[in-house]
């Protein structure tokens, strides 16, 4: 006869090893001198940085949440003289200009850089950038950034030279240590409409398997977005036309499919209202936008579990030129989505900002405190997180989600338990799920939580608490936290294949994690 007590101890101690969160997203630099530190998802803080960017801005942090440096395009020579494409700059921890890490390129837009770990490697660092609107320097360029030097070693090396969207991205790779760079490029107006989607391998391999593929609406515009989903499994592209557009995305293979057109592409220029930022709730199945008009923008919310997407928007605010120019939204640690607007009163988008200019729309992020429920039960609250005296304008970092795990049981998951994470006592608090189907139970495991008193939730990929035995919901599961350990199993007859999520909250914390049931 099986020990349960033993298997569930076995089930713990193997997700400590090889199950670990590296917690790389724990801060984020951006802005006017500002920044958001999560350490603490219950109680994330304001904090100081010498960034001076109105849109592009990246940041990394080693796997205690500790951050370890920065890159943003300060954009100031091309607004006065409109002259140089090399403004990109990289800052280490105490905010200082790292050797070599000035003059890369970037052109003042939103999303044109992105750092990835190199994998196989626990100093060395890509910073990948585009070109977008400044020749001769189109195109997909790279850095190489070794921290234990703390130096930029490579600079600005060409991979591409054609015509790129200001849309650069990454995911990771279904195998949970490498990465998929993705990226588009445009033809100008006057030219036809182009359907390419670009991509790179990057593994200890190197930069590899390029591929070019041809799918969804052909695009036009320099200006857009590709926003993945928590899962990595489908991302969302907007641009300046006002298309929104979803896609399925192959962690194993990098394939792009199954474009559906939530809404079409509008007018060419002048743009009258553009779609600017887009981004998933936790569960996946609520999608936020924000647009920016020429004197009236919105934010919008859709449902992407309706049958039709478009019908089911709706406006959750309205804001009118000047002052308030709408920017980015994004998905943080602690599980909401947070939306920077910038002040404008239609010059030159008042970048940079006078030292005088300080007001509750460039002081203060909005905050959608429950994205996952549709609706005003979403919680949206414009302006409502302080950043300690610093300014935001419209961008928020375009860090990837660097803790996003393997695709446990797929064909690419090859890596899982090959490797030690680091001990308990360098790690955060932590939440692993894992479900046996013979005995259909979940086991519930935590360490390093803060709190005691601990609830439990189990939810289906709609966001609705599941059945144990219909019709009867599933009990709330409470207990309490020793020594900051937690654990539980639950049992869950019948339960259909698919995806779960676990929700886990204690009065100082909530974490989350997903499982999979197969037939």
């Amino acid at each position: 006869m099986i020990n349960r007590s033993l298997l569930t101890a076995a089930i713990f101690y193997y997700c400590v090893l090889f199950c670990y969160s590296q917690n790389k997203n724990s801060v984020w630099i951006f802005g006017d001198s500002t920044g958001i530190d999560f350490t603490n998802s219950s109680n994330p803080i304001s904090i100081a940085s010498a960034n001076e960017s109105r849109g592009t801005s990246a940041s990394i942090c080693d796997s205690n949440g500790q951050l370890l440096f920065y890159a943003y395009d300060p954009n100031i020579a091309l607004w006065q003289s409109g002259g140089t494409s090399k403004l990109g700059v990289v800052k280490n921890k105490l905010h200082q200009v790292i050797k070599n890490g000035d003059s890369l390129i970037g052109n003042g837009w939103y999303h044109e850089m992105v750092i990835l770990p190199m994998p196989g490697s626990d100093s060395l660092y890509y910073l990948f950038t585009v070109g977008v609107s400044v020749p001769p320097d189109y195109g997909l360029w790279y850095s190489v950034i070794n921290i234990n030097s703390d130096s930029v070693i490579q600079k600005n090396i060409q991979l591409q030279s054609f015509l790129m969207v200001d849309c650069l991205t990454a995911v990771k790779h279904g195998n949970g240590r490498d990465w998929w760079l993705v990226f588009r490029r445009w033809n100008p107006n006057g030219l036809p409409a182009i359907d390419e989607f670009h991509s790179y391998l990057i593994s200890p391999g190197g930069i590899t398997n390029y591929s070019v593929q041809h799918v969804g609406t052909g695009n036009t515009t320099n200006g857009g977005q590709i926003t993945f989903n928590s899962d990595g499994g489908k991302f969302i592209f907007t641009n300046l036309l006002d298309l929104i557009e979803q896609y399925d995305f192959d962690r194993c293979t990098g394939i792009i499919s199954n474009p559906v057109t939530i809404q079409p592409p509008g007018t060419p220029p002048p743009y009258y209202q553009i779609t600017w930022s887009s981004a998933f709730s936790l569960n996946d199945n609520v999608l936020y936008v924000s647009t920016s008009g020429s004197d009236t923008s919105y934010l919008y919310q859709f449902d992407l579990t309706a049958a039709n997407i478009y019908a089911s928007r709706i406006t959750l605010d309205t804001f009118y030129l000047p002052p308030v120019s709408p920017g980015a939204l994004k998905l943080a640690p602690d599980g909401k989505i947070y939306f920077s607007c910038a002040y404008d009163n239609g010059f030159n988008f008042n970048y940079p900002y006078a030292d005088t200019m300080y007001n509750y729309v460039n002081m203060n992020l909005s905050v959608i405190n429950y994205p996952d429920s549709l609706g005003t039960a979403c919680g949206y609250a414009p302006f409502s997180f302080y950043l300690g005296g610093k300014r935001t304008y419209y961008g928020l970092p375009n860090n990837p989600d660097y803790d996003m795990p393997p695709l446990a049981g797929s064909p690419c998951d090859t890596l899982t338990g090959l490797t030690p994470g680091p001990s308990p006592k360098e790690r955060g608090a932590e939440l692993f799920a894992t479900w046996v189907s013979s005995w259909q139970k979940l086991f519930v495991n935590a360490q390093n939580l803060k709190g005691k008193k601990v609830t439990v939730e189990v939810f289906d990929v709609t966001g609705k608490v599941i059945s144990a035995s219909p019709p009867t919901p599933l009990p709330v599961e409470r207990g309490e936290a020793h020594n900051g350990y937690f654990t539980q199993d639950i049992f869950l007859p019948n339960l259909s294949a698919g995806v779960y999520v676990v929700k886990l909250q204690t009065e100082k914390e909530m974490l989350s994690n997903k499982f999979v049931v197969s037939d």
